[in-house]
């Protein structure tokens, strides 16, 4: 494996002197996401292979290359996985993409977001360094914690090579339920549901034929699952059925998204606590509010951004079959230099994915 970080290392510190731009590439399966990428391929599948796995400690390290989906087999041989569960989006996925994506999947309100799991990571950097961040337990940050500053960077500041990762055991339990409500009463009884000592672990409230359903999973010890079933009501799911649905919901495999035609995708980022949006067309929503999915003809995004931020969030461009830029919602004038300067310290000759994640970084 020296041999493979070897190569890289040249590369990178190749390009540096050449100033020429590199595109990280691991599986490939998340290029659709953030601005088109740029430069000459630079792939990460070489790095290749779990480096250690503590069951005992929940802490697993892997390298960038590693596929997402291998990873996880191995850990559900021990009865363990990573709860914020990852989309893959495609069979290439890796867990290099995983952690520069930063994305995360239908549990993400309850259980944290990818950031909240990465305890540490190599990298290289744009002068061609090999950088070692944080470590293989909880507690190991003395200062700014580098290692989840490269979570959702999308490869802007350095190429990651490895990654420790905290993981926990699957729940012993788990129930879905379905409610046929509208969107507004599916809003007020998740943030009623919030306030209660109940298992939640993930919801999504979906439109179809003018009818809404909001399906709401459970996870945690077997009594308090069975405890909140009769308390809650609704329609319990086949378990099986439920699995699959879950699985396609954070694919984004489910006839929501297949039918979204020419119509861009937005990801709209807001308070669990926001009401009901006024949207062109009724929301699919996620993480008991926080995370709405519209679909829009590709005028209609600044009128998202609008809504968006008045509700005290933001919207994210996330699928289009248009070359479209400024995907991301604009920073301001002082997060844009505080991401400048970075950039600079990390790669100060701009040759990571150049442009990938706002036009200018």
């Amino acid at each position: 494996m020296q041999a493979e970080l070897a190569a890289l290392v040249d590369r990178v510190r190749a390009a540096a002197a050449q100033g020429t731009p590199l595109r990280i590439r691991g599986g490939g399966t998340k290029d659709f996401y953030g601005e088109p990428p740029q430069g000459e391929l630079l792939e990460t599948r070489a790095l290749r292979g779990i480096v250690t796995y503590e069951p005992s400690e929940l802490v697993v390290t892997v390298r960038a290359g590693t596929p997402l989906a291998e990873l996880e087999r191995a850990l559900a041989e021990r009865g363990q996985g990573l709860p914020f569960e990852p989309p893959h989006f495609g069979d290439g996925a890796t867990v290099g993409g995983m952690v520069a994506a930063g994305l995360s999947g239908p549990a993400r309100a309850s259980v944290g977001s990818a950031r909240d799991y990465v305890l540490g990571l190599n990298l290289i950097n744009g002068r061609g360094e090999e950088l070692v961040f944080g470590g293989q337990v909880m507690k190991n940050v003395a200062g700014y914690d580098v290692s989840r500053l490269m979570v959702g960077a999308m490869g802007t500041l350095g190429l990651i090579t490895e990654a420790s990762l905290k993981v926990l055991p699957v729940a012993p339990a788990e129930a879905t339920l379905r409610f046929e409500m509208p969107q507004a009463r599916a809003l007020q009884e998740l943030n009623a549901w919030g306030g209660q000592p109940l298992p939640l672990n993930g919801s999504c409230w979906l439109e179809h034929d003018g009818i809404g359903t909001l399906f709401l999973r459970l996870r945690g010890a077997v009594a308090a699952v069975e405890a909140a079933c009769r308390s809650l009501g609704g329609e319990r799911m086949d378990d099986a059925e439920s699995s699959r649905a879950w699985a396609a919901c954070r694919e984004q495999q489910m006839p929501w998204f297949a039918e979204r035609g020419e119509r861009d995708l937005w990801r709209l980022s807001v308070p669990q606590t926001a009401p009901v949006l006024e949207l062109p067309d009724a929301p699919f929503v996620e993480w008991h509010g926080a995370q709405r999915w519209v679909r829009v003809a590709p005028a209609e995004g600044k009128r998202l951004r609008e809504v968006a931020f008045a509700a005290g969030g933001h919207a994210t461009l996330f699928r289009t079959r248009a070359d479209a830029a400024g995907r991301m919602t604009p920073l301001a004038p002082a997060i844009a230099s505080i991401h400048q300067r970075l950039k600079q310290q990390f790669d100060p000759a701009g040759i990571f994915n150049r442009g990938r994640l706002y036009p200018h970084s």
